[in-house]
């Protein structure tokens, strides 16, 4: 649950009549959240989810635990429930809603994890945060990223064809672009790359990920300590100068590594995956480069690759005519959300010169994603360069046997093999 909701606490739309007041018959809850998508449709949503967005926004659903809880589907009320503080997003109190986890539980955020803590705690670490990703900041690395990306792409020219996109290109570009914001020095990448890859490894044990996971963290604490004694120009060393505990600083730096880099390389490749699959797209993406802001937009939208939040009630909330009563979990199926025709028309084409805007890919709120300007700035260059330094690019498998990640909230590649004419 990457994203990183204080808008008006308002439903997105005038509370419609209760089923009580109205006297309809309320639907049979859900008995599981719909997760499988179409055969032959990587980049669609499970097809439930729309019928279920027609029928009622919000839903009830039974969840693994046996918790009745909800569903979102609908764009209005996903939007509303990101938007509203009294839907928390501590962990511990939420129920999980992927099928096959009755008997999971999630321990409290660990410390710097933006995404599971709630005001007043999360206040201070956004507050702290936010001038780092300043839209100004993130430009002035334009020119690195530019330089890194071309280093990618000549390597890629080297090594000649077919290559795994995301070994070659999707993972090490925005691992390296994390490298210059936190200020990882140079002699320490290859180690940082080691523990990243193991940590995000889908075909890894889940014991060599979390042993992957405390490398990191310790990485990052001693790092905390050498910007400490010796101060650089980069986030971590502009974070010393705050009230951070070492601890602090160690979590929130593993935390922003673990929340942008995995995302942004699965975008990268996913993306390309969605466009060498419709080449016209691709091919208007080459010929105007004016058009990539509109066109990263549009691909976060059709995508939506952190698909699935969950907030819990910490009161009695009325919503889309629906009583959600303390301690009531929500699933936002932001996926559905994003593919809502009251808000996209057309929603299910991918068209790079829809005015995207509105989508809630990035989340909403106050845990809206806390790097997107970063992530932006990323496939902006990325996608443009690599269709341009490669005319020619395509699949190198069938579309259908490009292997894809089944993790239950996110979406996206597990390799990408890709070829061009040399």
């Amino acid at each position: 649950m990457s994203h990183e909701s204080s808008a008006s606490a308002n439903p997105a739309r005038p509370a419609a009549p209760s089923s009580a007041e109205t006297g309809r018959q309320e639907p049979e809850p859900l008995t599981e959240l719909p997760l499988t998508r179409p055969e032959g449709c990587p980049f669609d949503p499970p097809a439930e989810l729309a019928g279920l967005r027609a029928e009622q926004p919000l839903r009830r659903m039974r969840y693994p635990d046996g918790h009745l809880g909800w569903l979102a589907t609908g764009h209005a009320v996903a939007r509303a429930v990101a938007a509203d503080p009294r839907f928390s997003s501590r962990y511990e109190l939420m129920h999980i809603p992927f099928p096959g986890m009755a008997d999971a539980t999630l321990p409290p955020a660990p410390v710097g994890d933006l995404t599971g803590i709630d005001p007043p705690h999360h206040t201070r670490y956004r507050r702290l945060l936010m001038g780092k990703f300043t839209v100004r900041r993130m430009r002035e690395l334009t020119s690195r990223l530019e330089q890194i990306t071309a280093e990618h792409l000549d390597a890629m020219e080297r090594q000649g064809p077919p290559v795994d996109l995301v070994t070659a290109y999707a993972h090490p570009v925005p691992a390296l672009m994390i490298c210059e914001l936190l200020g990882v020095p140079y002699a320490d990448r290859e180690r940082f790359q080691h523990h990243v890859t193991a940590m995000t490894d889908t075909n890894g044990t889940p014991e060599d990920q979390y042993a992957a996971m405390a490398a990191l963290q310790e990485f990052v604490g001693e790092l905390v300590l050498a910007k400490r004694a010796r101060p650089t120009d980069d986030l971590l060393s502009d974070l010393t100068g705050t009230d951070l505990t070492d601890e602090e600083l160690a979590g929130i730096g593993s935390f922003l590594l673990s929340a942008g880099l995995d995302t942004t390389s699965n975008m990268i490749g996913l993306g390309t995956f969605a466009l060498l699959t419709n080449p016209r797209q691709a091919a208007a993406l080459r010929a105007d480069r004016d058009l990539a802001d509109g066109a990263v937009e549009e691909l976060m939208r059709y995508l939506t690759i952190a698909h699935t939040g969950v907030r819990a009630a910490l009161e009695d909330v009325e919503l889309d005519g629906q009583l959600i009563k303390a301690g009531e979990s929500v699933t936002v199926s932001l996926q559905a959300a994003n593919r809502d025709p009251e808000r996209f028309p057309d929603p299910d084409h991918l068209d790079l010169r829809r005015k995207a805007t509105g989508h809630l890919a990035f989340g909403h709120g106050i845990h809206q994603c806390l790097g997107q300007q970063l992530a932006r700035i990323e496939m902006r260059v990325a996608f443009p360069a690599l269709l341009n330094r490669f005319p020619t690019l395509r699949l190198a498998v069938p579309p259908e046997e490009v292997p894809l990640r089944t993790d239950p909230t996110m979406h996206g590649v597990q390799r990408l093999p890709v070829t061009w004419d040399a």
